[in-house]
């Protein structure tokens, strides 16, 4: 049976004063979030391509779960304080996906 989950992902632009601790704030965020009841991972990564560009990978089981997700007074409070520390503003793209992963593999 091919289940279901949202996947979101997502990107931020790091400035030279601010890189240490935009990465530390996407760490912590992530770390937080992975505790949250419907986070199936949360990983902040930096682009290998472009090392002023962090990553963001979620998987979430399901929509109620990124509802309360985007609820939490710390989340809002770091999109809030990447936006002050960003040229950019961040960039977000949430999908509803399938694991076909045993489909394909076998």
């Amino acid at each position: 049976m091919i289940k279901s989950m949202i996947l979101i992902t997502g990107h931020i632009i790091l400035t030279p004063e601010h890189r240490e601790r935009m990465i530390a704030l996407g760490a912590e965020h992530s770390a937080r979030s992975r505790s949250e009841p419907g986070c199936l991972a949360h990983n902040c990564h930096v682009d290998v391509e472009n090392p002023d560009r962090l990553v963001f990978v979620e998987e979430w089981a399901d929509i109620e779960a990124v509802r309360a997700h985007f609820a939490v007074p710390a989340s809002r409070a770091f999109v809030a304080d990447m936006r002050a520390l960003s040229p950019q503003p961040p960039v977000i793209r949430i999908y509803e996906a399938q694991d076909i992963t045993a489909t394909l593999m076998g």
